[in-house]
């Protein structure tokens, strides 16, 4: 995860702007710790004392976090009613930096690593996402889509080896690509897909749950949040049993076992291929956890494929 700048060190012009969108001014900012952002996040208080939630990147920074914000803010403004996300209360956008400003979710991050009773309350909460109906005109890609190129890690890696690659994968490179292949059509489905689930996009109320931070929103499989949930449960504790979830859930009751492979395939050569690009501009950790998660799910795939 990487170091946050905090709201005090945002541009003048980027609090005014803010403090424009809630009608009054931050009195106090607490900064939140977590995530891949190069930008700020800031449960705030204001001059009333009502809260709100703020964040706020730079395109001097990275670019792309910026197009991100911008993505999110059209999502987070169309989500439809019954989806567990905070309220979006508006966007700051002066072509350089961009702030979003939603309601403070009082609440808390799972727990790292993940314990029973709270993986249940999140895999409860993401059968009630995949349930929701969603408008024809909800500006969302197909995720199917949004992966076909992300998918073919496999083919880049067999094209250009890499010299650190895991033995097992390095000898199945074949059926791993044909694999990930079909994985692309598993993505494919109706319901809403946040696109980018683990502990710190997801918060626990004591109303129940909150899923944040949506710029990789989707139309897709019902299950794959849940499945993106066990990749960061094991991620986090690459001893959990993560098979017992998927044989006994609801939210997998659709998902086929070897559809589950094929997509745990395309994640697997996507994040192993990622891995060795050099860092993104602010973003310096985001390599390395990208190669703990491919080794997670390549381990997770060997003993999956054995049985």
């Amino acid at each position: 995860m990487n170091a946050r700048i905090r709201w005090d060190q945002l541009p003048s012009e980027v609090r005014a702007g803010v403090e424009d969108i809630l009608g009054e001014v931050v009195a106090s900012a607490q900064s939140q710790a977590g995530g891949f952002s190069p930008g700020s996040a800031d449960r705030v208080v204001l001059s009333s004392g009502r809260r709100a939630f703020v964040k706020a990147v730079s395109a001097g920074v990275n670019t792309s976090s910026v197009e991100l914000h911008r993505r999110e803010a059209a999502v987070a403004a169309a989500l439809p009613a019954g989806v567990s996300a905070p309220e979006f209360l508006g966007k700051y956008d002066d072509g350089t930096w961009v702030a979003l400003v939603l309601a403070d979710v009082d609440g808390r991050h799972p727990q790292e690593p993940w314990v029973d009773a709270e993986l249940t309350q999140v895999l409860d909460a993401l059968v009630d996402v995949g349930q929701v109906l969603l408008p024809a005109d909800l500006d969302v890609p197909p995720y199917e889509e949004s992966l076909t190129g992300a998918f073919l890690g496999w083919e880049k890696l067999a094209a250009r080896p890499l010299a650190d690659m895991p033995a097992w994968a390095g000898e199945h490179l074949g059926e791993l690509a044909t694999l990930a292949r079909a994985g692309v059509a598993a993505l494919a489905g109706d319901a809403l897909v946040h696109g980018d689930l683990r502990t710190d996009n997801i918060l626990l109320t004591a109303d129940g749950t909150v899923f944040l931070d949506w710029p990789w929103a989707a139309r897709g499989a019902p299950w794959v949040d849940a499945l993106s949930v066990l990749l960061n449960v094991k991620t986090l504790d690459p001893a959990a049993n993560v098979d017992q979830w998927l044989a006994g859930h609801p939210v997998f009751a659709g998902a086929a076992p070897e559809a589950v492979s094929a997509v745990l395939a395309g994640w697997a050569g996507y994040f192993l291929d990622m891995s060795r690009r050099p860092a993104p501009p602010g973003i310096p950790t985001l390599r390395a956890f990208q190669r703990k998660q491919a080794d997670v799910l390549i381990s997770w795939l060997q003993e999956r494929l054995a049985n």
